[in-house]
């Protein structure tokens, strides 16, 4: 099966519509009634909601979705918390769905919007962002992307039969890839301002006492997962480690997952293989569009860079100690007890 979905030029997405000027101060002012902390150094405080801890930027996009979004059965979510393969799961699921546009070997056969010419998160829009009308047009499978934890979500999104692909990541790799990005992020505002950011010393305590983006992190896997269990057909659950030791693998299942599973003619020529290779760490970090180009969050311009660093399994060992390792391994071991969950 070869899916034919159209993609415009432009890669800004276009706001949902019926969005009223006071919109945003009402959430404001929602947001500043909520229990408050002052997280990690450098960033803007976290406000608790729902048990979890999130930042205004993504605090304000949630509120509005609750209250607007409303999904349809044809959607498919890639829900995932920060920094655990968002941006890989982004680009091999727009590679499966378009993969009817993908270049042949020689470069040729291009008539869209790939990810040679955009990040992937440009390709397919977050939730947060009130991206709910995308750069995609006329498409059969209409992808949007989460960072928000399941119970977070809109209640349209839980209610209905749209699908969710969740990603998640061993917790030590998760908080030094979250470190690194947000570090960069703080110093891509203002060169000074990376000097107060919190240390990795400072921000790991936090991190272990739930106190980091959309954490605590065992909750947001725990939400998934026990849904998940609940609705499989609904919920497709997978780990980091597990797609990088068997990309090919689980490419298609993502692809029977979404509902466009590849023919056996597509086996036979190779188009699993091309997908993997289109969407391999070292072909995406390579490309000029994520070592030079920018996109823009919220009025805020982010480095495509900043999503490329490394995506190696384990490379937490270069940045933390033996006991550090040892103790969020302790802390994952007993939040996730009895849940059938394990790393």
């Amino acid at each position: 099966m070869s899916l034919e979905m159209e993609f415009s030029t432009t890669s800004k997405p276009i706001p949902a519509s019926g969005i009223s000027p006071e919109s945003p101060q009402k959430y404001v002012e929602e947001i500043s009634q909520l229990p408050k902390e002052k997280g990690w150094r450098g960033l803007q405080e976290l406000f608790l909601y729902k048990n979890f801890w999130l930042y205004p930027v993504f605090l304000e996009g949630a509120l509005h979705a609750r209250d607007h979004f409303q999904a349809q059965p044809t959607d498919i979510f890639l829900c995932s918390s920060m920094k655990t393969g968002t941006t890989w799961l982004k680009a091999l699921s727009f590679a499966i769905a378009t993969r009817g546009h993908l270049p042949s070997d020689d470069g040729s056969d291009m008539t869209t919007v790939s990810l040679r010419t955009a990040v992937p998160h440009d390709c397919i829009p977050f939730l947060e962002f009130n991206e709910y009308s995308t750069a995609v047009t006329g498409s059969e499978i209409p992808l949007f992307a989460s960072h928000l934890p399941y119970t977070c979500l809109p209640k349209s999104i839980i209610d209905s039969d749209c699908k969710i692909a969740y990603i998640c990541r061993d917790p030590k790799d998760t908080f030094v890839s979250m470190w690194f990005f947000l570090r960069k992020f703080v110093a891509g505002k203002n060169s000074t301002d990376v000097e107060s950011f919190s240390s990795i010393d400072e921000a790991f305590e936090l991190f272990c006492k739930g106190l980091s983006s959309h954490g605590p992190y065992w909750k947001h896997i725990l939400g998934y997962w026990e849904a998940s269990k609940r609705r499989p057909e609904k919920i497709l659950f997978l780990k980091y480690e597990d797609l990088v030791e068997d990309t090919q693998l689980w490419v298609k299942k993502l692809a029977e997952f979404f509902g466009c599973p590849f023919s056996a003619e597509e086996e036979r020529e190779g188009v699993v293989e091309r997908v993997v290779k289109e969407c391999s760490f070292e072909s995406l970090r390579n490309l000029e569009v994520n070592r030079s180009g920018k996109h823009e969050k919220r009025g805020r311009a982010i480095e495509n860079s900043a999503y490329f660093r490394k995506g190696v399994v384990g490379d937490w060992r270069n940045h933390l100690t033996d006991e550090m390792g040892k103790k969020i391994d302790v802390i994952m071991e007993e939040k996730l007890m009895g849940s059938g969950f394990t790393f």
